[in-house]
């Protein structure tokens, strides 16, 4: 379980490894120059120095952390607006379908009733001719 601890443990970010990195070497800094011996002022001089090569450091971390941050904005920017426009063709490419089918339903179905109605025409022709052929006056023939 002790290897399993370690592997989750590597796979902190970049930040907090270059922060205790910089925490341990300024506290180890310090305690080197509190006990080499050496006068007062040059014990200051040396703390003074030190203090200023950590804030320096600290400062460049800080500027290239920013740089990082500001790639990975650039990069997730371009990723998100590349998505939108894909989404955004892929729902034009829907609706033009959905569009095309809807006018061909419409068409198959304005057929229909176009048929409808010629065949109901036709039957509609069909019964008054036949009305009026049983409606006409029967003559009957003569025997001579």
């Amino acid at each position: 379980m002790g290897n399993d601890d370690y592997r989750r443990d590597s796979g902190d970010n970049f930040s907090t490894r270059l922060t205790y990195l910089l925490i341990g070497g300024g506290i180890g800094a310090i305690l080197a120059l509190l006990f080499a011996p050496k006068s007062g002022q040059e014990l200051r001089g040396d703390i003074a120095d030190a203090t200023r090569k950590g804030i320096d450091k600290s400062r460049e971390a800080a500027q290239q952390l920013g740089q990082r941050a500001g790639e990975y904005y650039e990069v997730t920017r371009d990723r998100a607006a590349e998505l939108y426009t894909t989404a955004s063709e892929k729902v034009g490419e829907v609706a033009q379908t959905a569009r095309e089918v809807a006018t061909r339903q419409t068409g198959t179905v304005s057929a229909a009733i176009e048929a409808g109605k010629k065949a109901y025409q036709e039957e509609k022709r069909k019964t008054e001719l036949s009305g009026r052929i049983e409606a006409a006056p029967k003559y009957e023939e003569k025997a001579n």
